[in-house]
């Protein structure tokens, strides 16, 4: 204590992560924020180090890869942690995002807050995207050459701008060099941006299963309570983790990927990581390939400006049962958008995609929209019947009052 009342840093440090009030009743869903935070970090810290042993000239990229899983001490390792810690960070910012949504996390003060976790999603995505094709196995090469030529979609530049991505007239050497810059760059801006996320954390408050502002309710600091409860979460966190990294490292990636990339051959069914499929599945759901990237692209984006359209007086979704079942519908159709992604583009599962493409939109476009004025309108009507109830039944006492004192006098 002496340490931290003796340096401005260490109390201000401490202040930030100890001190902060949170509401006494946060339940272990507030913890992924934490969790997201350590995958980061671990994502960040591999990164470097794999850096160091990587080549990303295109005919040593595949070989100086298993020169790491093969060679360098430890390399397996290294590698396991940053391919299997990226599907971890999409596990829990995805498990993140859905308990924002669940209880409006969204919604006044907490707006801006919401646009920069979107954001750092959307730059995670991307950075995810770019460390995929670094491998240059045969999964990679062609991911690269089908998602880099949507963009000959846009009209009159798409092709000038396919040309500067892939620096030149073909996914090759110059791609990867490009690609590698900007995957070790990327981190570095969502760390920034997860810094901005804290501050704003911090000015706002923390959410909580009730849906009001904590300062209404009971609240307490950080320390010692939700450490410790943090500190247990963590521990089943990386016993999950574990079991990914040491008994099924390759489980979430694709065996195509361990043959080097052959232009000349195409892979009978490319199929990108399992995070990026729910959108990888909007994407093909639409024939015209302008307005299925225009839609995969706005179902972020969507996610982005919620807080401009959606308003209500009970945040939290747990009083609100029509808006609670539209919630878990979404989430089932998320989950279809993922297995539909992982299917070949045929029949029935392209007509299935776009059934539920139309439900994605659909349902914060529309359905949700209504639900809440519906549920507003039952609200109001209902407290104000509760109203006149009670004033009834207090008139009717005073009224059998007074005709009792009457009746004795």
């Amino acid at each position: 204590m002496r340490l931290i009342n003796s340096s401005f840093f260490f109390k201000n440090i401490y202040e930030f992560f100890f001190s902060y009030p949170a509401p006494s009743n946060l339940s272990y869903m507030w913890n992924f924020g934490v969790y997201s935070l350590f995958c980061l970090i671990i994502q960040i810290l591999t990164g470097i180090f794999l850096a160091m042993h990587y080549s990303s000239e295109q005919s040593l990229a595949f070989l100086s890869v298993e020169h790491i899983m093969r060679d360098v001490q430890l390399g397996w390792l290294l590698r396991y942690l940053h391919a299997n810690g990226a599907s971890m960070f999409f596990i829990v910012v995805y498990i993140h995002t859905f308990r924002g949504l669940y209880f409006t996390s969204y919604s006044f003060p907490r707006e801006l807050l919401w646009m920069i976790g979107v954001i750092i999603l959307l730059l995670m995505i991307i950075t995810s995207f770019l460390g995929y094709v670094l491998p240059w196995g045969q999964m990679s090469f062609w991911a690269a050459t089908v998602i880099t030529n949507l963009v000959t979609a846009i009209p009159y530049i798409g092709s000038s701008i396919v040309i500067w991505l892939w620096g030149g007239y073909a996914v090759d050497n110059a791609t990867l060099n490009r690609f590698f810059s900007l995957h070790y760059l990327f981190p570095f801006i969502i760390l920034s941006l997860v810094f901005i996320h804290l501050l704003l954390l911090h000015d706002s408050g923390s959410n909580n299963p009730l849906g009001i502002e904590f300062k209404l309710i009971d609240h307490t600091t950080m320390y010692p309570y939700y450490i410790y409860k943090d500190l247990f979460g963590f521990l089943c966190f990386l016993i999950f983790f574990s079991v990914f990294l040491f008994f099924f490292p390759n489980v979430l990636g694709y065996s195509d990927n361990y043959i080097f990339a052959n232009p000349m051959v195409t892979p009978t069914h490319i199929v990108p990581d399992w995070y990026f499929l729910p959108f990888y599945a909007i994407l093909r759901s639409i024939p015209d390939k302008l307005l299925g990237v225009i839609f995969m692209v706005l179902s972020i984006i969507l996610l982005l400006i919620l807080p401009l359209f959606l308003k209500s007086e009970v945040k939290s979704l747990n009083f609100r049962f029509l808006s609670r079942l539209v919630f878990w519908l979404f989430v089932s159709v998320c989950f279809l958008l993922g297995w539909i992604g992982s299917k070949p583009a045929e029949f029935p599962y392209v007509q299935i995609g776009q059934i539920i493409t139309f439900l994605y939109f659909f349902i914060w476009l529309i359905c949700m929209p209504i639900i809440i004025f519906i549920e507003y309108f039952f609200w109001t009507n209902i407290t104000y019947l509760q109203l006149l109830k009670k004033k009834a039944i207090y008139n009717n006492f005073y009224l059998n009052k007074k005709n009792v004192k009457t009746t004795i006098q």
